[in-house]
């Protein structure tokens, strides 16, 4: 599977986007990598935030829709996405509701 492509969705892939990729491909890294991970997302602009935090979205997506093909693979997706997203934003996009109790649309 070509995780850019899951990342990046229909556009150009970010940067930061190798670094996920990294911690995907060499699972052990992960700890590792969250610091620069972080570092490089807090100086996206707003646009090229929201690409990255739907990045994730996608790879929890497409780990759910492919979690029988390789569940290792689709374990290890998950858990990256989730940690990366938590780490980054607070919370799960995919919890449904927005901090303070309010949802989204």
């Amino acid at each position: 599977m070509d995780y850019s492509t899951i990342l990046a969705g229909r556009e150009e892939p970010l940067p930061v986007f190798s670094r996920v990729i990294e911690a995907l491909d060499n699972f052990e890294e992960l700890p590792f990598l969250l610091e620069p991970i972080f570092r490089e997302v807090s100086e996206l602009e707003d646009d090229d935030l929201d690409r990255f935090r739907f990045g994730l979205v996608r790879l929890q997506v497409y780990a759910d829709i492919h979690r029988y093909e390789d569940m290792e693979a689709a374990q290890r997706m998950k858990y990256v996405a989730t940690i990366l997203e938590r780490m980054l934003f607070g919370r799960l996009l995919l919890e449904g509701e927005e901090a303070g109790g309010k949802q989204c649309c």
